[in-house]
């Protein structure tokens, strides 16, 4: 039986200010995050996105397998390969698979299979969960653990002043195809990243949330 090997914690991040003000900071930074679909053009450097992705990969996983894998798309031609394979499953969704109170609750949000926003923003990332490690070895709560790596990677983007849209087009298995990954690869999350258009416009119930005493409780 291997014998567990520990280090000193050392590097720990200790804010100049007490944790309640610190909490509060990031609190009012993440609350000013908004799912954007109308996105600029402006180029958004490739370290950036490195960046981000390096805060993403920080996030915990089950007994550290970190089964996730950022594929970073800028080339335009992929782009619309991937715009034409999500507005073919949208039509889909918006024409038959969605029920009718699905479909309202888009409403507010005035959506349809019309995605622009995968070719105008700089760049589109697909997250892929890994099924099982490139070695053929067993992952644990793959799901909860790609999750908290994309909910960091949301954070970073925002931080860094760029806009994100969790886009999740169902079936996502085209993703797979277009970027070639293998089959223990499979499509979790598309975002597309850059910065927000001039004129953008969110929906006004987005900037919404509920009271905290409905989603926190203490005992």
């Amino acid at each position: 039986m291997t014998t567990p090997q520990f280090v000193p914690y050392r590097d720990r991040h200790e804010p100049a200010e007490p944790p309640e003000r610190a909490a509060a900071a990031f609190c009012s930074v993440m609350q000013r995050r908004r799912s954007v679909r109308m996105f600029s053009d402006r180029p958004v450097s490739r370290a950036t996105i490195e960046w981000c992705v390096r805060a993403a990969h920080s996030a915990p996983s089950g007994a550290n397998k970190q089964p996730w894998r950022f594929v970073c798309v800028q080339d335009p031609a992929v782009k619309a390969r991937i715009r034409a394979g999500a507005e073919a499953e949208e039509r889909e969704f918006y024409g038959r698979r969605a029920n009718a109170e699905w479909l309202r609750d888009l409403e507010p949000l005035g959506t349809d299979e019309h995605k622009e926003f995968l070719t105008t923003a700089p760049w589109l990332v697909v997250v892929f969960q890994l099924t099982h490690t490139d070695g053929g070895g067993q992952v644990y709560y793959l799901k909860e653990s790609v999750g908290l790596a994309c909910g960091l990677f949301l954070a970073a983007a925002h931080h860094a002043g760029l806009a994100t849209l969790t886009h999740t087009p169902s079936p996502m298995a085209f993703l797979g195809e277009i970027l070639a990954r293998p089959a223990h690869e499979r499509p979790f999350l598309l975002i597309p990243v850059g910065h927000p258009a001039d004129d953008c416009v969110v929906p006004a119930f987005a900037c919404e949330r509920r009271p905290l005493d409905e989603v926190m409780v203490v005992v």
